[in-house]
């Protein structure tokens, strides 16, 4: 996925009201982007982190910029998790994610479950369809360790339960995390801060679905999908 325009660096100031930050660029000028992350952030939103915004194509926008990536232990990380999505995507049809290949239509929020809608929906004639919940993964507290969630979320617990669901009707379910860092090569949920869901993966698992996790290549040009990666077994 290249960025359309070129990102612009800076520093951050604050996070703040969960949809804004302020960013300080090299002219001294501080602006205010949006924050596409809502969620706690944790380890990339301290003040000082470089940050690189993304300006808006559309003059008329309230906002004129968006956070994309920050910079935290000299490790840049893709801090709009929307992307995760376009990122999936993009690396199925290119034949990267190799489990998800093979299939020859790809729909995107599809609804199923208990008024919800699966991020990607892949089907091939003679198959089973395969149902893909997407999440993006940034947190790192020990090296080479990516973990999810960080903060609690019900959400993902009920996404897992509906992919299970999936399961027991004989369709293929599968769990994809998109980690936006490169330096980690182990994913595993993140037990002390939310249990429940470390158990809802655990039990989601045994009941047929599929966990995945890929690590991306990021730069203030680009963010793809680049490798592979493990997942740590509770």
């Amino acid at each position: 996925m290249k960025f359309e325009t070129t990102l612009i660096e800076g520093r951050l100031v604050k996070r703040y009201k969960r949809f804004f930050a302020d960013v300080e660029l090299a002219s001294g000028a501080i602006v205010t982007a949006h924050c596409p992350n809502t969620g706690a952030m944790a380890g990339i939103k301290d003040p000082g982190l470089r940050v690189w915004i993304e300006p808006a194509s559309n003059p008329k926008r309230k906002l004129r910029y968006t956070w994309e990536i920050v910079e935290a232990g000299g490790v840049l990380i893709g801090a709009h998790p929307a992307r995760a999505n376009a990122l999936a995507e993009e690396a199925i049809n290119a034949g990267i994610i190799t489990e998800l290949a093979g299939y020859s239509s790809l729909r995107r929020e599809v609804k199923y479950g208990e008024n919800s809608r699966i991020d990607l929906l892949l089907e091939k004639d003679g198959a089973p369809p395969c149902w893909v919940e997407v999440k993006n993964v940034h947190w790192q507290r020990q090296p080479g360790l990516a973990e999810f969630p960080d903060g609690v979320t019900s959400r993902g617990a009920k996404h897992l339960n509906e992919l299970a669901a999936q399961a027991a009707k004989g369709d293929r379910a599968v769990q994809l995390f998109v980690v936006q860092r490169d330096d980690c090569q182990t994913l595993r949920p993140a037990a002390d801060l939310d249990p429940v869901y470390a158990e809802t993966i655990k039990q989601a698992r045994a009941a047929g679905v599929e966990v995945l996790a890929y690590a991306c290549s990021v730069s203030p040009e680009e963010i793809s999908i680049s490798h592979r990666m493990e997942f740590a077994t509770l």
